[in-house]
């Protein structure tokens, strides 16, 4: 799965630490990463989260990526963003949980997340514990397993 990292102009300084997070899960699964930034706070190009709403469509209608990683000071702006364009499919991931669910039930091509609220001591930690229940194994299943058929029905 080729998987698009975007970043907005408030959390552009963690730009580094939230793409290792994303590689060191993602690559050792088989997937691509690429860092379409913003890479630090001091781009010369600088993204909003409507921005990089238009940036996941672009780049999922297109096929230049099957996945966007994104987020915002909350998560929620960039969320908004992404699922206002057509084929962008985008929940707010906060933790291991949300992202299992979410891929479970809602098997969506893209996640925003929070990178200001509740980022503190070993928020890496998180970030990988999220991706690796989001990227590893088979999506869309279902859960619970005799709600499966519903929820793709749903879905």
């Amino acid at each position: 799965m080729k998987i698009a990292l975007i970043n907005e102009n408030s959390q552009a300084a963690k730009n580094g630490i939230i793409f290792d997070a994303l590689k060191t899960v993602a690559e050792p699964l088989g997937h691509t990463v690429f860092n379409y930034g913003m890479y630090s706070a001091d781009d010369s190009a600088s993204l909003t989260y409507v921005m990089n709403g238009l940036l996941a469509g672009i780049l999922l209608n297109s096929k230049a990526a099957d996945f966007v990683v994104t987020g915002c000071g909350t998560g929620m702006g960039a969320m908004l963003a992404c699922n206002s364009m057509p084929g962008v499919f985008c929940g707010l991931v906060i933790d291991p949980t949300d992202a299992f669910l979410f891929g479970q039930i809602n098997d969506g091509n893209a996640i925003s997340m929070p990178y200001a609220k509740g980022f503190g001591w070993a928020a890496e930690l998180n970030l990988q514990d999220v991706y690796r229940k989001l990227f590893d194994g088979e999506r869309g299943l279902g859960y619970p397993k005799e709600r499966a058929q519903i929820m793709a029905k749903n879905r």
